[in-house]
């Protein structure tokens, strides 16, 4: 293409020769850039080892899906789109970006493969390009600077706002579409009026609309915007890339791989130390995190990574009651002590305990391990093993909950949180319906079937009602089936993720002993704790079912049948707890069950399945007091629940069930809204007469 205007390399700007500050700006630039990269790359390097190297292709999927596709980033639609349009626009510009910083060197340079069609392909798609991400850059800064959505808020006692920063950057981003357009339309206008053959210039594109209004403009005129076009996209570019390891932009460089060394593994917790086998944990001087670098590199990368949107904040159900937590400024103030111990300028600082001076020991201790944060969040930052790793370092100096210390106290002696006789476990089978029995494993024979109880539904007298009704299922289904009774222990999944590791690997180890010794071939258990204890948390045991895939299972393959919808409810709603839903994707499970009942009508609260609120009940939580609460959780699923309308609510799980019988009840909407679990409502509809 014929140049009218002088290129880069061959103009002065105050009397300094053009190539030289072509060279100059990405010199200078990288060379910065790397040096600020290789600072923030020494608390990584001291973090704890961290195995994510194992699964590549499993790994690029989890890239392709959720880096370059933005999977997550709809879910918030109007932020999504527009990040959407940003991030796409930067994809396509990147090539841009590479030749104009060579083109300062050599104006001929043509990236390759885009000579001839293709070219021009590239120039139309990267003109549209620049336009999207400037108009979007608008709407995004005037969404950050007038609307101010809730999410974005900071809290006094967190600092002050980062909205400046994000307009900054929005700034920033949108110079490089006006300069990256205006170098091109200046070209295109100078050929035009020189009679030259001119350039392909999307229309209705920023580039289309400079080079109109440019179009009368003076050739010396042309040549200066031209020449400073160049310049200031050049400064701009190499400036950019050294700002964005300074605050929450760093996303922009550190989420690929974030999203490449994922978590791939739901529901599991880390162990204490990677590398690190069981019996060779006593020859650790300390257990979980006290100081920055006792976390993992990953985990430090997180804190890198976070975008501060707030959405983890946003769906965190101890941050919408009022607890003192907040998943996002876990991260952000994380952040913020890692570049202030390691600053890019000076020297490092000595290290500080986190508990007191960065984190609060309430905060903390008000996570639920829901899960709902890690869910929500687009560059995939993990919190609950942060969170287990920080309560491991205050279990073993002490700095438990008082709330917490007896049933604590009581796991350690009898096995379970209330401190009951073990052989008071298996006193629920007294009250069976007529015709079913239990055995008890090793009483006669072995069964095929484990059903593993765990403590809440063997001692809780309203829980005693879902073994009854498991009882009652397996029996119907003629399954062989029996229980574990007094050598039953707590699953130990709510002692593992509150930090307390070495009495978590006692009652796993007797528990396991015991499972093996009944000689079971299969494993159902009514609780998605132990559920998802017994499989992510044990070793050398039979896979465990939850109970609901066992039922849907017996419903099509004929065994199971169901009667007509009985109960007075009207509607009926679906509760998702926390470990059937995002810790094991079981959401079509029990809908399918529900379903299954002829003359059922179903609905759905607004926040379900991956979405859903935590009743709060988790395990050891029904022991809990925070110390500050402006409402309970279960009141507000209570208030969800009444708003679709229905009587019914359906949960799968003993702690969801007790707190949200308990919110009902607290928030005045006994006898508005009944609850049952799946298991009852399914043995209540038991067809005994077609069996």
């Amino acid at each position: 293409m014929e140049h009218v205007l002088l290129p880069p390399a061959e103009i002065s700007v105050l009397g300094i020769p053009g190539i030289f500050l072509s060279l100059l700006i990405p010199i200078v630039g990288i060379c910065a850039f790397l040096y600020i990269i290789a600072r923030r790359l020494i608390p990584l390097a001291k973090g704890t080892s961290d195995p994510r190297f194992d699964r590549f292709p499993t790994r690029i999927k989890k890239v392709l899906l959720y880096w370059l596709a933005q999977y997550k980033q709809p879910r918030y639609m109007l932020a999504g789109v527009l990040h959407i349009l940003i991030f796409a626009g930067f994809i396509i510009l990147s090539i841009r970006s590479i030749s104009l910083v060579i083109i300062g060197v050599n104006p001929e340079f043509v990236f390759p493969g885009l000579d001839g069609t293709a070219g021009t392909v590239y120039s139309v798609l990267k003109d549209y390009a620049a336009t999207l991400v400037f108009f979007a850059c608008i709407a995004a800064g005037i969404r950050r600077g007038v609307f101010k959505p809730e999410r974005y808020k900071v809290p006094a006692k967190y600092g002050t706002e980062h909205t400046w920063e994000a307009i900054f950057v929005l700034g920033l981003i949108g110079g490089l579409m006006v300069f990256e357009s205006l170098f091109e339309a200046t070209a295109v206008a100078a050929q035009a009026q020189q009679g030259a053959a001119v350039e392909m210039i999307a229309p209705l594109s920023l580039a289309w609309f400079f080079s109109a209004i440019l179009g009368a403009a003076p050739i010396a005129a042309l040549q200066w915007m031209h020449s400073a076009a160049y310049f200031l996209h050049d400064l701009i570019f190499f400036f950019f890339l050294c700002y964005l390891p300074f605050g929450k932009h760093f996303h922009v460089i550190s989420s690929i791989f974030n999203v490449v060394f994922l978590k791939l593994d739901r529901g599991r917790v880390k162990p204490v130390r990677w590398n690190v086998s069981d019996e060779e944990l006593d020859n650790l001087e300390s257990f979980g995190v006290r100081h920055l670098e006792d976390f993992t590199w990953k985990h430090m990368l997180d804190f890198y990574t976070c975008v501060d949107c707030g959405r983890c904040s946003d769906n965190c159900p101890a941050t919408t009651v009022g607890r003192p937590l907040s998943p996002r400024f876990i991260s952000i103030k994380a952040r913020d002590h890692c570049f202030d111990r390691f600053p890019v300028f000076g020297e490092i600082k000595e290290r500080e305990p986190l508990m007191g001076n960065v984190l609060e020991e309430d905060e903390i201790w008000s996570c639920t391990t829901c899960g709902a944060c890690e869910e929500e969040c687009p560059v995939m930052n993990e919190y609950i093993d942060k969170i287990v790793d920080l309560r491991r370092a205050m279990v073993e100096e002490g700095k438990v909950p008082q709330s917490l210390q007896k049933p604590l106290g009581a796991l350690e002696k009898r096995g379970n949180p209330y401190g009951k006789m073990e052989k008071k476990r298996q006193e629920w089978t007294q009250e069976l319906p007529e015709g079913v029995q239990v055995q008890v494993a090793g009483s006669k024979e072995n069964p095929e079937t484990l059903f593993f109880v765990d403590s809440a539904i063997s001692f809780d007298e309203r829980l005693q009602e879902i073994a009854r009704s498991s009882a009652t299922i397996l029996h119907y289904c003629g399954e062989d089936y029996g229980i574990l009774g007094k050598a039953e222990r707590d699953s130990g999944h709510e002692v593992r993720r509150f930090g307390e590791e070495m009495l978590f690997q006692t009652l796993r180890d007797t528990n396991t002993q015991a499972i093996q010794n009944s000689g079971a071939k299969n494993l159902v258990t009514s609780d998605p704790h132990a559920f998802n204890a017994l499989n992510k948390d044990y070793a050398d045991i039979p896979p465990a079912q939850h109970i609901s895939q066992f039922i849907l299972d017996k419903i099509r393959s004929g065994r199971l049948k169901l009667k007509p919808f009985q109960e007075e409810a009207s509607l009926v709603t679906y509760h998702d707890p926390c470990y059937m839903g995002r810790h094991n994707l079981l959401y079509d499970t029990p809908r399918q069950i529900l379903d299954s009942i002829p003359g059922l009508t179903r609905v759905e609260m607004e926040r379900s399945r991956d979405r859903s609120f935590c009743c709060g009940g988790g395990g050891l939580m029904l022991f809990y007091e925070p110390p500050e609460e402006e409402q309970r959780m279960g009141q507000k699923r209570a208030q969800m629940i009444a708003e679709t309308g229905a009587d019914l609510v359906i949960s799968c799980c003993p702690f969801c069930l007790t707190n949200l019988e308990d919110g009902i009840k607290t928030s005045g909407k006994e006898g508005q809204i009944q609850i049952m679990d799946l298991t009852e409502l399914v043995a209540r509809h038991l067809d005994w007469e077609n069996r």
